[in-house]
């Protein structure tokens, strides 16, 4: 069994809808045919703007930000979680795609949603200016919390979904297609494993949390990006080798995010005598221009990691604690009175 490192919160059933546009479907060929050539998917109609409204709760409160006082505000805060909750429940269509793409191999524990926000508000530097992808330096493929490997079942897909209007410009994340087969090829050639950072394993730095370098050159060498941008209820599905990064919003709007990870229950397969490959799988071996891998294999352990993300949003849970036990006990302010007649 692989997954994220556990994080206190409650769990808790939740907001659900009954409307016909938010019911579970099967992908379209040509949906099919545009994450494996393309390595992402945009669904619409995921969830209701009342249930991201419950998802969001209190966001400002947690923040300790005042939402008319841009001075106050930090760029971006990835937040820790208070509550858990069903995504097949909350997301029928999300996670029906979500099996879907990985072929029903994903783990029980990948329903797992939690509102750890992923909140962006830009920042004063770069208000109302456009930055080239290049210019960004927050590449990274996601999954601090274990040694990476081509065939990795800790990461079977990058989920986004988005709790917020995101226009372009107002802080969509930026993902970049065409660095998929450079993190496929560079994953195949260290059958050894390397780190979260792409540091090869017996690098001095291979332990640390120190640098996006890798990263950073990588996406520096590719042209195509997309800025995921979208309504409230869409939902992003990527390939878990998509190399992406926070955005600076220069619009400043509210961007609120999360980006649940989906776990395989074992190790992918690049070499399946019947040829039943995911989509996941198969997008892997595009990129990798290949059929199948016969041979391929990890020669060392796999590793889990506990990432000082951990650590960070632990101390972060009790300040918000503290921001909304004290919002709970202060009575809200009273109306004017209604002037004297003259």
């Amino acid at each position: 069994m692989y997954a994220a490192p556990l994080e206190e919160s409650e769990w808790v059933e939740p907001l659900t809808s009954n409307e016909a546009r938010l019911a579970p479907r099967p992908l379209t060929e040509e949906e099919k045919e545009h994450f494996v050539a393309h390595g992402w998917l945009r669904l619409t109609d995921c969830f209701t703007k009342e249930q991201a409204d419950w998802v969001n709760q209190d966001v400002w409160t947690r923040l300790g930000m005042d939402p008319n006082d841009k001075s106050t505000w930090a760029q971006r805060t990835n937040m820790p979680c208070h509550r858990t909750f069903d995504a097949s429940v909350f997301s029928p269509k999300a996670w029906s795609a979500i099996n879907e793409l990985c072929a029903g191999r994903q783990l029980h524990d990948s329903r797992e949603w939690r509102d750890s926000l992923i909140v962006n508000l830009g920042s004063d530097e770069y208000e109302g200016k456009e930055t080239h992808p290049h210019e960004l330096d927050n590449w990274h493929v996601d999954g601090d919390f274990f040694v990476h490997y081509l065939d990795s079942p800790e990461q079977a897909l990058l989920v986004i979904p988005i709790f917020s209007d995101i226009s372009p410009g107002g802080g969509g994340t930026m993902i970049c297609p065409e660095g998929i087969p450079k993190v496929a090829r560079y994953l195949y050639d260290h059958p050894e494993g390397v780190s979260p950072r792409m540091i090869p394993r017996g690098h001095p730095d291979f332990e640390a949390e120190k640098t996006l370098d890798w990263f950073n050159t990588t996406a520096r060498s590719c042209e195509n990006f997309v800025e995921a941008h979208g309504k409230v209820g869409d939902v992003f599905l990527l390939h878990p080798l998509m190399l992406h990064s926070a955005s600076r919003n220069p619009l400043r709007q509210l961007r609120i995010i999360t980006n649940p990870p989906v776990f395989f229950r074992e190790p992918q397969c690049f070499d399946r005598p019947d040829g039943d490959y995911s989509l996941v799988e198969r997008v892997t071996l595009r990129a990798l221009g290949k059929e199948s891998l016969p041979g391929w294999k990890i020669t060392r352990p796999r590793e889990m990691r506990v990432p000082e993300r951990i650590r960070i949003q632990q101390k972060m849970r009790e300040e918000e604690k503290q921001r909304l036990q004290q919002a709970a006990l202060t009575p809200p302010l009273a109306a004017e009175p209604p002037a004297a007649a003259a």
